[in-house]
């Protein structure tokens, strides 16, 4: 009768298949990360405090800093709001001064005809400001003039030009709020480049 037995530099089923209860599966930290940046109902938002409802905008600032910098260790280009990669950067001093900025700014270009909220922005980030009758320059669709929130200098708004096509123009820093008020009537005549 011939041996059935599997030779003994082989492992058993039981040795590399471990039973069920001991099986442990973890999610990664970026899955951890995209869930807590979800904006669940997000894109109903008319105003960027009506889309706060991810992990990121309501659990304790610390706990949020110190994950968005574990997570960051091993991507360093997570996507995460601006305030968020702002107040790593030590460039705010806190969740609640960015989110101050994003209200000014809702504040004043809700108060004007023709600027529209965007909730839906890149994964992470805190939603976009257009100003729809920008288009009305263009002989072909495109985007209209474009106001963004920004970690990449302490005015914190970015200006993008109406553009028609995929290669949009070079942002438009803007130094803070009053700048942008004291210029927006130039910002909503900006034309194709």
């Amino acid at each position: 009768m011939a041996d059935t037995s599997p030779p003994a530099d082989i492992a058993s089923p039981e040795e590399t298949h471990p039973s069920v209860k001991e099986l442990r599966v973890e999610p990664t930290i970026g899955l951890e990360w995209s869930q807590a940046i979800e904006q669940w109902g997000g894109e109903r938002a008319t105003s960027p405090a009506d889309a706060r409802a991810a992990w990121v905008h309501r659990a304790p600032e610390q706990h949020v800093l110190a994950f968005y910098l574990a997570a960051r260790e091993q991507d360093p280009d997570l996507p995460a709001p601006w305030w968020l990669r702002a107040l790593a950067a030590s460039s705010i001093r806190s969740r609640a001064e960015g989110f101050s900025v994003e209200d000014r700014v809702a504040k004043l270009l809700a108060s004007r005809p023709g600027w529209v909220f965007v909730p839906w922005a890149a994964v992470g980030d805190s939603g976009f400001w257009e100003y729809m009758p920008s288009e009305r320059a263009l002989k072909v669709p495109g985007v209209p003039t474009t106001l963004m929130l920004t970690d990449r200098h302490p005015g914190w708004i970015d200006i993008v030009a109406v553009h028609a096509g995929d290669a949009a123009p070079q942002p438009i820093t803007v130094a803070g709020l009053a700048d942008l008020r004291a210029n927006l009537a130039r910002f909503e005549s900006l034309r194709p480049g």
